[in-house]
């Protein structure tokens, strides 16, 4: 599996940005695809996941109601709606698919990272 994350960009405090993750190859079978974020000094965070072939998902506390996470399952592309951004979200975002059938959302149980696409909120 291959996966390519795209979307991000500079967007003011409470403006908006879709991110995609892209997979090429084997498809996620009965996997989750995570989405994390690297901010500046700081470790990699668990942001949100989806279970590929039901549709459930998961959010962090520090995201949840304002980010929402679906798929296309004919496109292979998993997306990160993401709506009134803080500066805080500042980050480099990575998509990822677990490494296990089960829920997790620890960054070392995830593989196949994507390169990540940059995240700026400006104030």
């Amino acid at each position: 599996v291959q996966l390519q994350a795209s979307g991000g960009g500079l967007v003011q405090s409470g403006g908006s940005l879709r991110l995609s993750c892209a997979a090429s190859g084997r498809t996620f079978g009965n996997y989750a695809v995570g989405w994390f974020r690297r901010a500046p000094g700081k470790e990699r965070d668990f942001v949100a996941r989806i279970v590929w072939t039901t549709g459930s998902t998961y959010y962090a506390d520090s995201v949840k109601g304002r980010f929402t996470i679906s798929r296309d399952n004919a496109k292979n592309t998993v997306y990160l709606q993401m709506n009134s951004l803080k500066p805080v979200d500042t980050a480099v975002y990575y998509c990822a698919r677990s490494m296990i059938v089960g829920f997790t959302t620890t960054p070392s149980l995830y593989g196949y990272w994507g390169q990540g696409t940059q995240v700026t909120v400006s104030s």
